[in-house]
């Protein structure tokens, strides 16, 4: 596998660069959920256009990550399935979708993974996890009330991200999450106990709920029954992390 990238998604792929010569993963688009301008997404649909052009000519797979997170399925009724109708919740949230799009519209041979929030070692300062380790180290911690994130650690990704290559999967889009959202307020209370730490809690209104549906991924990948997905899963995806110490 070849990784166009240098960032936190980049590093987490690199077990698989010697697997799967035929494909090549685009790990080096905007990141940012908030915060990100008209530049920044431009840049990221010129890249993909122009990855997307070398992948045609040398008959090679792109492998695209879009989101799985509040922004593309924050307003699903239900869990947020690949096959129903999709309204972005947020700017990001529109701005992946219009590259789903523009993919399929390419003719690239590809495969769209809508990937939940990955959790691993060399995250970056501004997702979920690594922020609020920094905030319970601080001793103050910010929650929107309400809203739940679905977490999944890299090494499940990267077995699903490998079964998925080796089943031949094309022209495809698959969400790659745990299918269980849990409440940021409790992953901030593990990650307070799991520090040893008492920090205060701030509450911000205009938290979302969501869930991602992983039917489909189920039923592409069976080892997913093996992972240990379920309700407390986070909690070793959070342990690992605080172990792991890259914040």
């Amino acid at each position: 596998m070849e990784i166009v990238g240098t960032g936190f998604l980049a590093r987490s792929l690199r077990p698989l660069a010697g697997r799967h010569p035929d494909t090549v993963a685009l790990a080096a688009g905007e990141s940012r959920t908030s915060g990100a301008t008209e530049a920044d997404y431009a840049r990221e649909a010129a890249l993909l256009r122009d990855v997307g052009k070398r992948c045609a000519a040398g008959g090679k797979l792109l492998l695209f990550f879009s989101t799985a997170a509040t922004g593309m399925y924050g307003l699903a009724e239900g869990p947020g399935a690949e096959d129903a109708p999709v309204r972005p919740a947020t700017p990001y949230g529109a701005h992946k979708l219009a590259l789903e799009r523009q993919l399929r519209d390419s003719g690239t041979d590809h495969l769209i993974l809508r990937l939940a929030h990955l959790v691993g070692p060399h995250g970056r300062p501004h997702q979920l996890v690594p922020t609020l380790v920094r905030q319970v180290r601080a001793g103050v911690v910010s929650l929107h009330r309400g809203a739940a994130r679905d977490l999944i650690g890299v090494a499940d990704m990267l077995t699903i991200i490998d079964r998925l290559l080796g089943a031949g999967l094309r022209a495809d889009t698959v969400n790659v999450a745990s299918g269980f959202a849990t409440p940021v307020e409790d992953i901030a209370d593990h990650l307070a106990r799991a520090l040893r730490l008492t920090p205060r809690k701030e509450y911000v209104d205009a938290g979302v709920a969501y869930a991602i549906s992983t039917q489909k991924l189920r039923a592409l990948v069976p080892e997913v029954a093996d992972l240990g997905f379920g309700p407390d899963y986070y909690r070793r995806v959070l342990n690992d992390f605080i172990a792991a110490d890259h914040t």
